[in-house]
C-alpha cells in the first residue's frame, strides 16, 4: 500500500519507548498533525504524571485532544471515539495528514477498526435487584460474583468500585454473550486505510527507562502536581486513578511512606508496559521497529514503505 493511499497512520508502544519525539519527525515529513492517543492525557492538570507533551517539544505541530476533559469528569471509549474520527476528518479536510499517537491499545483500536458500542437499556428490575443485594452482602460479595461470571472484567474493576461491577453483571445477565466476550467479536474489520507503526526495545533497556522517567517525573515536580488535585478533594474519579496518581494519592493519604510510593509506581509502570506490548501484539496488525536504531533510521523505513 502506497503511502498516499493512507489515511491515517498510528505510532504505537509501550510507556516510556519514544513515540512522542518519532511523532514530531513523522508529522514534520509528512505535514502531519498529531491526535492524542493517550486516554489519561485527556485531562487538564494531568501533565507531568501522564509524560503530556510539552509546548515546546511539539515544534509547532498541531496537537489535538489534550486537556479537553477536567480532572472529575469521565471519559468513555464511545466518546474518544467520536471525537477522533470527527478530528481525523477534519484534519484531512484541511490537507494534513492526520497521525494518533500513544499508548492505550482499545481507545486506538476502537477508532481504527469497527468497534461498536451499544446503548441499550438495562432492565431496571435486574438493576434494582443487584443493588438490593449490594446492600445486603456488601461490595466485596459482589465483586465475587462478577468474577463468577465474568472474571476478565470483573478483575479490571476494583471490589470498590461498585457501580461499576453492578453495571458489569447486569450486562452479563442482560445478554447473551458477557460484555468482554461481546468486546472480542468486534473491532476486526478496519474503518481506514491504515498503519500502525509500533515501537519496541530490549525489555530490560525499557525498564531502565521507565524508573529514570519515574525518577524525572518526581524532579519535574509530580509530587506536587498530585498534591494540588488531592488538596482540590479530587478522589474517586477516572484520572486519578491513572498511573503515577494513585501512588501518589496513597502516599498522601499516609498509606506508604514516599519512597516506597516511587517504587510502586515504578513497578505498576513496568506491569503497564508489559500489558501494553502484550494487547497491541494480539489485537492489531503492527508494523514493529526497534526503538534502539534510532529515530533517524526509524523514519528513514517508515517513509520508504
Amino acid at each position: 500500500m502506497q503511502q498516499k493511499d493512507i489515511d491515517v497512520i498510528a505510532i504505537v508502544g509501550p510507556t516510556a519507548v519514544g513515540k512522542t519525539a518519532l511523532s514530531i519527525k513523522l508529522a514534520k515529513a509528512l505535514d502531519g498533525e498529531i491526535i492524542n492517543g493517550d486516554s489519561m492525557q485527556v485531562y487538564k492538570d494531568l501533565n507531568i504524571g501522564t509524560a503530556k507533551i510539552t509546548p515546546g517539544e511539539m515544534e509547532g505541530i498541531p496537537h489535538h485532544l489534550l486537556d479537553i476533559k477536567e480532572p472529575t469528569d469521565s471519559m468513555s471509549v464511545a466518546e474518544y471515539q467520536q471525537l477522533v474520527r470527527h478530528k481525523i476528518n477534519e484534519i484531512k479536510e484541511r490537507g494534513k495528514f492526520p497521525i494518533i499517537v500513544g499508548g492505550t491499545g482499545l481507545y486506538i483500536q476502537s477508532v481504527l477498526y469497527d468497534f461498536r458500542f451499544t446503548d441499550e437499556k438495562i432492565d431496571e428490575e435486574i438493576r434494582r435487584r443487584y443493588y438490593d443485594e449490594l446492600e445486603e452482602k456488601g461490595p466485596e460479595a459482589m465483586h465475587a460474583k462478577l468474577m463468577s461470571v465474568d472474571p476478565e472484567t470483573g478483575s479490571n474493576i476494583h471490589p470498590n468500585n461498585t457501580r461499576r461491577i453492578i453495571r458489569a453483571l447486569e450486562m452479563a445477565e442482560h445478554s447473551t454473550i458477557k460484555k468482554s466476550n461481546e468486546e472480542q467479536h468486534r473491532g476486526n474489520i478496519p474503518i481506514y486505510q491504515h498503519r500502525i507503526i509500533g515501537l519496541d526495545m530490549d525489555r530490560a533497556m525499557l525498564y531502565s527507562r521507565i524508573n529514570q522517567r519515574v525518577d524525572q517525573m518526581i524532579d519535574k515536580g509530580l509530587l506536587e502536581e498530585v498534591e494540588r488535585l488531592y488538596k482540590r478533594g479530587i478522589r474517586d474519579v477516572q484520572s486519578i486513578k491513572a498511573i503515577g496518581y494513585k501512588e501518589i494519592y496513597a502516599y498522601l493519604d499516609g498509606l506508604v511512606s514516599l519512597d516506597e510510593a516511587i517504587e510502586t509506581l515504578k513497578r505498576n509502570s513496568r506491569h503497564y508496559a508489559k500489558r501494553q506490548l502484550t494487547y497491541f501484539r494480539n489485537k492489531m496488525e503492527i508494523e514493529w521497529y526497534n526503538a534502539e536504531m534510532g529515530i533517524v533510521e526509524i523514519l528513514s523505513q517508515i517513509l520508504s514503505k
